[in-house]
C-alpha cells in the first residue's frame, strides 16, 4: 500500500485558482462543451444546507476533469433558468464519477437529472483497504501527502452570493480526487480487492440513483433525541408527538431546519413537565424564546439570517399543541413499541445485546461464533468486518434457534450482501454456526 512518510503540506487553494459559480445557461453550456472536450474520470461533489434548510437538495455541485479544470454549478438557479442537464450527461458520457462517500451525493445528483454510469467511491475504497481514518482530508494526507484547507463544511450553502472562501472550499473538495483515484486503484489491485471494489461501487451507484428514500423511520417523531426518557409515559409521548408534528409542518412550510424552530431538548422538557396553564408554560424558557445557536464562529451570522422566520412562529403555537395533546383521550395516546422479537427466518434481530444475552442466550452464543469467524476473515484479508458484512445482517442470520438449517449463502444474498461478500464468507459462517 502506498505510504507517505513526510509531513503533509497544506493546499489552501486549487492549482488553477478559485472558480466563480456558474448560474446562467450560457455559462452552463460553455462548461459542458469544455467537459466534453476533456478526458478521463470526473471528480464530483455537492454541498447542501443541512442545519439551515428543511430540504436536502443540492445548492452547489462541483466537478473537475483533466483538461477542463473545476466547475461550480448552482443547480437551483440553472434548473430555474432552463439548463439542459441531459447536455451535461452527454458531455461527460460514460466517464467514471469519483465521489467521496457517494451515497451522500448520488441521490441529489439524480434529483437534479444527472446520470452517472460508473463510480469510484474514495471513501469505500479507503474502508475496503483497511484505513482507520477514511474522511477525505485523512485520505488525501495518507495518499498524496496533502492537507486540504477545510473551514466551511457546515456553511449555509443556500446563501448567495457565495463568498470566495466558500468557493475555494468547494473547489478543493474535487481538486485532488482524480490523483486519489489512481493511487487507490493501484492499492486495490495490489491487495486483490479490485473486483470487490468494483462490485461494491456498482451496488452503491444503483442504490444511490434508485430514487428510494433512505433510512426513513416508520414513526419519524420517535427519532427525537432522548425520546427514551419518555418511555412508559404515554401522555408525555403525546406531547412530544404533537410538538414534533407541528414543528415539522412549519419547518416544511418555511423551508427552515426544524431544530431552528424548536430544539429536541425543548420538546423533551415540555413532555416531561406537561404545562397545564399559562404560568407553567412560561416557566419553560425554551418554549418561549427563539432558538439561538452560538458556535463562536461564522456560523452564528448564518443562523441569524433565519431570525425573521423564527420570530414569526409565536410561543402560542407550541402552547396550543401541548394543550391538545394533554386533552387527548387515553385511547388516542401513543405507545413506544419495543424491539421486535420474532423467530421467523426474516426476523429483524434486535440491536441490543442485552436482549440477546438475557432472553436468548443460545442465539447469543451462535452470534459470538459467527463474529469470531467473520473477524478471522477480516484479519486475514486486512478488511474491516463491517465491510465484509453489515453487522445487522450477521445478527439476522443468527436470530433463530436453528440457524444451521439455513442455506447461508442464499440468506446473505436475500439480505442484500454482494456476491463478493457471499463468496468470501458464506462457507466460514456456515461452519461456525453449526
Amino acid at each position: 500500500m502506498s505510504e507517505i512518510m513526510h509531513e503533509p503540506r497544506l493546499q489552501s487553494e486549487p492549482r488553477g485558482g478559485v472558480p466563480d459559480v456558474i448560474d446562467t445557461v450560457e455559462g452552463f453550456n460553455d462548461a459542458c462543451d469544455e467537459l466534453a472536450a476533456a478526458s478521463g474520470s470526473l471528480a464530483a461533489d455537492a454541498e447542501r444546507a443541512s442545519g439551515f434548510r428543511y430540504g436536502h437538495e443540492d445548492w452547489l455541485v462541483q466537478f473537475k476533469r483533466e483538461g477542463a479544470g473545476i466547475f461550480l454549478f448552482d443547480p437551483i438557479a440553472l434548473t430555474a433558468a432552463g439548463a439542459d442537464w441531459g447536455r451535461f450527461n452527454r458531455a461527460v458520457g460514460d466517464a467514471t464519477w469519483i465521489i467521496h462517500d457517494a451515497m451522500m451525493d448520488l441521490p441529489g445528483f439524480a434529483q437534479i437529472g444527472m446520470t452517472p454510469q460508473h463510480l469510484f467511491d474514495t471513501e469505500m475504497a479507503a474502508r475496503m483497504l483497511g484505513l482507520s481514518r477514511f474522511g477525505l482530508a485523512a485520505v488525501t494526507e495518507r495518499y498524496l501527502g496533502i492537507t486540504l484547507a477545510k473551514e466551511h463544511s457546515a456553511a449555509d450553502w443556500s446563501y448567495r452570493p457565495l463568498p470566495r472562501d466558500w468557493r475555494n472550499y468547494a473547489a478543493l473538495d474535487v481538486e485532488l480526487l482524480i490523483e486519489l483515484e489512481r493511487k487507490m486503484r493501484a492499492d486495490l489491485k495490489a491487495s486483490g480487492k479490485e473486483e470487490w471494489a468494483e462490485e461494491e461501487f456498482r451496488h452503491i451507484l444503483a442504490e444511490g440513483t434508485s430514487g428510494k428514500p433512505r433510512h426513513v423511520h416508520p414513526v419519524p417523531w420517535l427519532r427525537i433525541s432522548r425520546i427514551t426518557m419518555l418511555k412508559g409515559d404515554r401522555r408525555a409521548l403525546a406531547v412530544a408527538r404533537a410538538l414534533w408534528t407541528k414543528r415539522d409542518e412549519l419547518a416544511s412550510q418555511h423551508d427552515i431546519a426544524p431544530t431552528l424552530l424548536l430544539s429536541d431538548q425543548a420538546i423533551i422538557e415540555a413532555a416531561l413537565k406537561k404545562p397545564h396553564n399559562a404560568r407553567e408554560f412560561r416557566a419553560i424558557r425554551s418554549l418561549n424564546e427563539r432558538v439561538r445557536i452560538q458556535t463562536g464562529g461564522e456560523q452564528d451570522k448564518m443562523f441569524e439570517r433565519y431570525a425573521p422566520i423564527q420570530r414569526a412562529i409565536k410561543p402560542s403555537v407550541w402552547k396550543h399543541e401541548i394543550q391538545e395533546a394533554l386533552a387527548l383521550p387515553e385511547s388516542e395516546l401513543p405507545v413506544m413499541s419495543s424491539s421486535p422479537d420474532k423467530d421467523g427466518a426474516e426476523a429483524n434481530a434486535p440491536k441490543s445485546m442485552r436482549v440477546w444475552s438475557t432472553r436468548h442466550p443460545k442465539r447469543a452464543e451462535t452470534l459470538k461464533k459467527a463474529r469470531r469467524a467473520l473477524n478471522q476473515i477480516a484479519e486475514d484479508t486486512s478488511t474491516p468486518a463491517d465491510v465484509l458484512l453489515k453487522p445487522q445482517i450477521l445478527k439476522n442470520l443468527c436470530w433463530t434457534d436453528n440457524p444451521e438449517r439455513r442455506d447461508v449463502a442464499e440468506f446473505l444474498t436475500r439480505q442484500g450482501a454482494r456476491d463478493w461478500q457471499v463468496r468470501l464468507i458464506a462457507a466460514s459462517l456456515s461452519h461456525a454456526i453449526v
